[in-house]
């Protein structure tokens, strides 16, 4: 998610206070549907509901249509989004890992169906219209419950106690730049799905694997949905890294990430161009770094894709007026204006986790930070959007390759010291 190279079980004690019904104070007429969002109006598109059929995910969203139909109070209708959102999560995951039905012949390892399954039930919260009534309060909450329940926030879980085993917590991201070709899928996501629950053998003993995926969407960063998710593992696991999608043809280690906002559209056509809003804006640092084992990851054998210790940053430099590329990383005293992850929200969720890192002590004991992955690319034959098919094999091959490489980066950080 390179803005410049490339366009392309419950949570914890902190979100408890969002989980009670809340009241209808600055509420909306109740009963008054809100407008479907343009995520969500993509979803009446030929290709969403190819993906959603030959993969069976069209039937989680009619059932969850029914059940939520059949609520007689807002207390049934939140019952009903948490139990079904960690369903959809737990099927998807399920299905990538090749336990449960397959529903198609879509390939397991494919994100998209989750994403627009999800869409499906957000949509449906969005217009429902309760005889009991509901305020726009309460759909928020409602809508904030089924978001975090279907990606997995509510569903990380780790062995109690030593075990021996070491703890690994990855992030993914949601297909984007969709109007562009709405067949994309998300390798950052897949690689989620297929790892979640999972344990790598490393040198040091077993790891496990937990992993979220979140929105491509402005405001829901700005909203601090990074900050309220992480918060509550950072200090309890011993690796984590934010992935997405990157370059072409080369995965990346970043770096460097910048208190940047760029402004290219995320996946409701809303751009933001200024700093990254995080609490306490007083302290907020220009730069924050990573702490994973960049040059043991580099030097390894992980896979077939080149891998890159990425220093280069956009600077305004201290005293200055216009931007310029560092190869190096930031000059003192400068001002971010992209990270070595670009100005998305790639760079963003690296710079919101690096930071919480730092906020919470842990830069000199926890290895952290972002992992660009190859851009996901169909096969010679089928790059028009308008007459290719959804799926092909080479398309395929390099999502598994990717996931494949990205445990073999996973393994390789788990056997490394904290720094390089």
């Amino acid at each position: 998610m390179n803005s410049i190279r490339v366009r392309i079980g419950v949570l914890g004690l902190a979100l408890l206070a969002g989980l009670s019904a809340p009241t209808a104070g600055t509420a909306a007429a109740a009963g008054t549907a809100a407008a479907p969002t343009v995520e969500e109006q993509r979803l009446d598109k030929a290709v969403p509901q190819e993906i959603l059929r030959r993969s069976g995910f069209d039937a989680p969203a009619a059932e969850f249509a029914r059940d939520l139909g059949a609520a007689g109070s807002y207390a049934q209708a939140r019952r009903v989004v948490v139990r079904e959102g960690s369903a959809l999560w737990r099927r998807a995951v399920e299905r990538a890992q090749g336990r449960g039905p397959a529903g198609g012949d879509l390939s397991r390892d494919d994100d998209r169906p989750l994403y627009w399954a999800r869409l499906s039930m957000t949509r449906e919260v969005r217009g429902w219209e309760p005889e009991f009534g509901l305020s726009e309060g309460q759909r928020a909450a409602l809508l904030g419950e089924l978001e975090r329940a279907s990606r997995g926030h509510a569903d990380v879980r780790y062995p109690h106690g030593g075990h021996g085993i070491k703890r690994i917590l990855v992030t993914g991201f949601d297909p984007f730049t969709l109007d562009r070709d709405i067949r994309i899928s998300n390798p950052s996501g897949a690689t989620a799905l297929a790892l979640d629950g999972t344990v790598v053998e490393t040198a040091k003993g077993p790891a496990r694997v937990e992993t979220v995926v979140f929105p491509v969407r402005w405001q829901d960063f700005a909203d601090g949905t990074v900050e309220r998710t992480l918060r509550p593992y950072l200090p309890k696991v011993d690796l984590f890294t934010t992935v997405s999608q990157g370059r072409v043809g080369r995965f990346d280690v970043e770096r460097t990430n910048g208190a940047w906002r760029g402004g290219f559209p995320d996946n409701d056509n809303i751009s933001r161009t200024e700093t990254v809003p995080v609490p306490d804006p007083a302290s907020q640092p220009q730069w924050t770094t990573t702490t994973l084992p960049y040059a043991k990851i580099v030097a390894a054998n992980t896979g077939r894709f080149p891998v890159y210790d990425n220093t280069s940053v956009t600077e305004i430099p201290a005293g200055g007026t216009e931007a310029v590329v560092r190869p190096d990383g930031p000059t003192p005293g400068s001002t971010a204006r992209a990270g070595g992850g670009g100005d998305y929200l790639s760079n963003e969720i690296a710079y919101r986790a690096t930071l919480l890192r730092d906020r919470l002590g842990l830069h000199d004991t926890l290895p952290g930070g972002h992992v660009h992955t190859p851009v996901l690319q169909f096969g010679a034959g089928n790059t028009d959007p308008a007459t290719g098919s959804v799926t092909d094999p080479e398309f395929v091959r390099n999502r598994l390759d990717i996931i494949a490489q990205v445990r073999a980066i996973l393994k390789a950080a788990a056997e490394s010291p904290v720094t390089s």
